[in-house]
């Protein structure tokens, strides 16, 4: 192949580096999450999985998983093509609906990702915005980032939940051009949340269109699962809500949810959405369920034991005397702080300990904060904890790490 040795180069300067990322093949066994087999060329290793982002084991929830085979019984495979060909099918409409009224919104539109929603939507709003300007956190999810980018209007980055730096940008622009304030919920690397009752008056301030992403927080918060916006009662102050049905709710896809007139624009005009193949109705099938089941007293009791049990393993990593990354949220991030040393000692738990955590190196977070993020379930045990602590310790000494200070 031509210019093979530029290919080449870029993995080498990645593996150089220590943040090469390998593919763990993993075979989940129904019904007994978090235990799953992990497969290798030299055989295969029973394991716990530490960080899937399947928060309440919703992916191996009875009821998910009948609505799921009744579907592909009745409907097949696949979808057919665009929504606009021959891709839409009640379970799309109805799963829609669903997700508007979780948020309170009049409409909601699905993707098929969570990265395909951020993408595709705010790509589009300068083209419905003449003159847009988007304020972004600059820890927004790549997504966003990369949405934000192929707008091709004026953006502003502020620092991480900083409301006097975002206020300092805004005040130096035109008082007069659309704008719009793009942030997340729960950000996933560190487990902070943004402050949203603020973000929402410096909108009705300066007349901003705030953009909320929640793929971390839905089914996890509030009464019924809508997110941080719903367990904070701004709801209603966030023009465009985007989640996932690929984490808490346990399947795949992802969807914003507004007033009907931006979801009919979105709709219409966001190439991501008009030139794709939608995803399949086994999916809507199965996150339909998931999304009635978390909206009831079930998610309720889920959440808070899901809450407990991320509660529990913190203290168990600060009695330890492990470098937790303080986080308000079910994230639970350790902090390594070196990618070949993270690699080490993830590959360490999984191969002699038979525990499952990725490293998480640049560019996902900072050079220098390189760390292990641990996502706890319902399901996880207290004996899985301890062993998981003990573990870590041992490795933690080995690899020559410091503990807390």
């Amino acid at each position: 192949m031509k210019h093979i040795e530029a290919f080449e180069n870029a993995i080498s300067t990645i593996r150089d580096e220590g943040r090469y990322r390998v593919f763990i093949d993993l075979q989940r066994h129904r019904g007994s999450f978090p235990r799953a087999t992990a497969r290798f060329d030299h055989g295969e290793k029973d394991i716990i999985v530490w960080c899937s982002n399947d928060y309440l084991g919703m992916g191996q929830d009875d009821d998910v998983i009948n609505a799921m085979h009744e579907a592909v019984d009745s409907f097949g495979a696949g979808s057919g093509g665009t929504r606009n060909i021959s891709g839409t099918t009640r379970f799309h409409v109805d799963l829609e609906r669903e997700l508007a009224d979780l948020h309170g919104k009049e409409a909601s539109l699905l993707f098929t990702s969570g990265y395909v929603s951020n993408e595709a939507t705010l790509s589009t709003l300068s083209r419905i915005l003449p003159d847009l300007i988007i304020y972004s956190d600059e820890l927004n999810h790549a997504s966003m980032i990369e949405g934000i980018r192929r707008a091709k209007c004026d953006r502003r980055i502020f620092r991480h939940n900083d409301m006097g730096h975002l206020r300092a940008l805004v005040e130096n622009d035109d008082p007069n051009r659309p704008k719009v304030f793009a942030f997340e919920s729960v950000y996933s690397m560190d487990g902070d949340i943004a402050p949203l009752e603020e973000l929402c008056d410096m909108a009705d301030e300066f007349n901003a269109i705030t953009y909320m992403d929640e793929v971390h927080a839905v089914g996890m918060y509030g009464h019924e699962g809508a997110g941080v916006a719903q367990r904070d009662g701004v709801m209603d102050r966030i023009d465009i809500i985007e989640g996932t049905l690929a984490k808490a709710y346990g399947v795949m896809g992802g969807y914003i949810a507004s007033d009907e007139s931006v979801v009919d624009a979105i709709r219409s005009m966001a190439p991501g959405f008009i030139f794709t193949t939608s995803t399949c109705p086994v999916m809507a099938a199965g996150a339909l369920a998931s999304v009635k089941k978390l909206r009831s007293d079930e998610g309720r009791r889920l959440r808070e034991e899901h809450q407990a049990k991320a509660e529990m393993l913190k203290q168990k990593f600060r009695d330890a005397g492990l470098p937790l990354m303080e986080s308000e949220t079910h994230i639970v991030p350790l902090l390594v702080g070196d990618p070949e040393r993270c690699k080490a000692l993830s590959d360490t738990l999984l191969f002699d300990f038979g525990v499952y955590v990725q490293p998480i190196n640049y560019p996902t977070v900072p050079k220098g904060t390189e760390r292990l993020r641990f996502t706890p379930s319902p399901v996880h045990t207290e004996a899985m904890m301890d062993d998981l602590v003990a573990a870590l310790l041992a490795i933690w000494k080995q690899l020559g790490l410091p503990k807390a200070a």
